[in-house]
């Protein structure tokens, strides 16, 4: 038997998220571990968020659930408050 996990997921890309494969099948393109908690989910594989980083049946590349990629948080930039606006 093979140490093969069942959960791939990706580095993260240059433009923000990691993309999620269970069993080869590509599920989606997570932005955080919530994104990824319900991908598998709807995988039928039930794992709390908090269990994600430890969890065997996933294998992370690059870095674990702690970094999915360049900020995203601000694409707009009329939605950001004055004094981060840049000058």
């Amino acid at each position: 038997m093979t140490d093969q996990r069942p959960v791939t997921v990706s580095p993260p890309s240059p433009t923000g998220g990691r993309r999620v494969r269970a069993d080869g099948e590509v599920l989606g393109l997570a932005y955080d571990v919530g994104d990824l908690v319900e991908f598998l989910r709807r995988a039928g594989l039930e794992i709390d968020a908090e269990d994600t980083a430890t969890s065997p049946l996933i294998d992370w590349h690059g870095v674990g659930p702690e970094y999915w990629g360049p900020e995203t948080r601000y694409r707009d930039e009329s939605a950001r408050q004055p004094e981060e606006r840049d000058p």
